[in-house]
């Protein structure tokens, strides 16, 4: 298994990965499953912001897991921020891989100068905030009751990491 860097030709792979976690979990808030028409403007997105896209391949090319950052909120003081996603396909959860996904997040954030990564988790998924804690993301705070899925309301909880970079904000 190792990273590389996911471009289009990974839609279908990430798109099941998404639509099991919309489907069976509270990974994603979304009811319904995405696209393949969806990936397109996804990576668009990714593509325009320049935002990796990470995943875990194996050597026959099937992707066991991604992951990305992307936009925290769209206003200017927010541009040392990201908001990062780490996912892995339902029968690879607990091998360590979110840990490798997580870990080049991380790298690739500093490298690009950003300052602070954010993680909005379901607050009933400890694998994830164990995972996060492990990295020395902190619990930023709680928004209650802000979710509906499965017939219940659902928490999110913001974790938090910063980074020393970048070595000289601006403003602007």
């Amino acid at each position: 298994m190792k990273l590389t860097r996911c471009d289009a030709s990974f839609a279908q792979q990430i798109l099941a990965i998404f639509n099991d976690s919309i489907l069976h979990s509270t990974a994603l808030y979304d009811y319904k499953p995405r696209t393949l028409d969806s990936m397109e403007l996804w990576f668009e997105n990714k593509r325009k912001g320049n935002f990796p896209v990470i995943g875990i391949v194996t050597e026959s090319g099937d992707l066991l897991g991604f992951a990305s950052y992307g936009t925290f909120r769209a206003w200017p003081a927010y541009k040392y921020s990201v908001e990062h996603s780490v996912y892995v396909a339902a029968e690879h959860r607990g091998k360590g891989l979110g840990r490798r996904l997580l870990e080049q997040l991380i790298q690739e954030a500093g490298a690009q100068d950003y300052h602070a990564l954010i993680g909005g988790i379901d607050s009933q998924n400890a694998p994830s905030i164990q995972l996060h804690r492990r990295f020395g993301f902190e619990h930023a705070g709680t928004l209650r009751q802000v979710g509906f899925k499965f017939g219940r309301w659902l928490d999110l909880d913001f974790y938090q990491l910063l980074l020393a970079t970048p070595q000289q904000p601006s403003d602007g």
